[in-house]
């Protein structure tokens, strides 16, 4: 078995390996549901290095973790209490997790396009959902984009399931994505 293990992000070099795999996640799972403008314009490499490094130093209780199979990352997300309030300014994405205020929350996860299918991201994912209720949570949620089926089978197979919640998600100039919360006791 691959030498694995979880590494908390605390570094430049943890937020650039975050980053990047974000950005390598959405150019391939989002290829159709997100305008290919937008994605050539918004989801570059290094997108979310400062908003990483801001949730570490400002320590507003956004995690990052990473799944680090020897020294290469391939698994990485981002868990916090729910979010009620827009952490980071000028995003699109503008959930109202009012109801939801005292829950655990992945705000991201993604796993290297390459990678997947080792296991990594459910390895990873169980631990961030264990964090969560060490921490206290009772109860914790993810949002997850209605087109893709695969996380969606993921994540039921993780215990989470659709509440029959949404948000809607625009894409400049006409697109509306949608994004199901899923939902799990933990």
């Amino acid at each position: 078995m691959d030498k694995l293990r979880f590494v908390d992000a605390c570094t430049g070099e943890h937020f650039h390996a975050m980053s990047l795999i974000h950005a390598l996640g959405w150019r391939d799972t989002y290829v159709d549901a997100v305008p290919a403008d937008y994605m050539a314009r918004e989801i570059t490499n290094d997108r979310w290095v400062e908003v990483f490094r801001t949730n570490y130093e400002t320590q507003n209780g956004v995690r990052g973790l990473l799944l680090y199979r020897e020294n290469e990352p391939v698994s990485c997300l981002n868990y916090c209490r729910a979010r009620v309030t827009n952490y980071n300014v000028g995003d699109i994405c503008t959930f109202d997790n009012t109801a939801y205020a005292g829950w655990g929350e992945i705000a991201s996860f993604y796993t290297l396009p390459s990678e997947r299918g080792h296991g990594y991201g459910g390895l990873l994912f169980e631990e961030a959902c264990r964090r969560m209720k060490a921490e206290g949570f009772e109860n914790a949620f993810v949002f997850v984009l209605r087109e893709n089926e695969k996380a969606r089978r993921f994540y039921a197979a993780h215990g989470f399931v659709w509440d029959g919640t949404h948000a809607e998600i625009p894409f400049p100039p006409s697109t509306i994505c949608v994004d199901l919360r899923y939902v799990k006791k933990l």
